[in-house]
C-alpha cells in the first residue's frame, strides 16, 4: 500500500483561475490542469525566489517532494504556453495556511491576514474591497 499523501500548505489560493490563448475558441482548446499546491510551489520558487529548502518548509512537505511538484507545474506551464492550450487552476492536496497574501487590484500593494480577518480584507492602503 502507498504512503499517504501529506497534505501541502497553501497560503495564496489564485483568485483567477483560467487562462486561456487568445484567439482560439474555447470549444476547439485543450486544456493543462494546475493543481493549487503546484501553483503555490511556482509562486514560492519562481515569482517569490525562495530556495527550494525554504518554499518546502512554507508548505510543509520535503524538500525532494517539492522539486518534484515544481518541477510538474513548470512542465505543464511550458506544455500550455508551447502547445496553445488552456491553463486551469483546481484542486489538489492541500491545506490553506493560518495566514493568507492579498494583492490589491487597485494599487497593487501585498500584505498579510490571518484567517480571522480574511472576512474584512480591505487594502490597508487605498482601503478599497477590490482584492485578490
Amino acid at each position: 500500500m502507498a504512503r499517504p499523501h501529506k497534505c501541502r500548505k497553501v497560503e495564496l489560493i489564485p483568485g483567477i483561475t483560467y487562462f486561456k490563448p487568445r484567439g482560439i475558441p474555447m470549444d476547439m482548446l485543450e486544456e493543462v490542469k494546475l493543481s493549487v499546491d503546484e501553483f503555490e510551489s511556482l509562486r514560492l520558487a519562481d515569482y517569490n525566489a525562495f530556495s527550494h529548502e525554504e518554499s518546502a518548509e512554507r508548505m510543509n512537505i520535503s524538500r525532494a517532494t517539492f522539486g518534484r511538484i515544481v518541477e510538474k507545474a513548470r512542465y505543464k506551464i511550458v506544455d500550455a504556453l508551447l502547445n496553445g492550450k488552456a491553463i486551469i487552476i483546481e484542486g489538489g492536496n492541500y491545506k490553506p495556511s493560518d495566514t493568507f497574501e492579498y494583492r490589491c487590484r487597485r494599487c497593487h500593494r501585498k500584505w498579510q491576514f490571518t484567517v480571522e480577518r480574511r472576512k474584512n480584507a480591505n487594502c490597508p492602503h487605498c482601503e478599497k474591497e477590490n482584492i485578490t
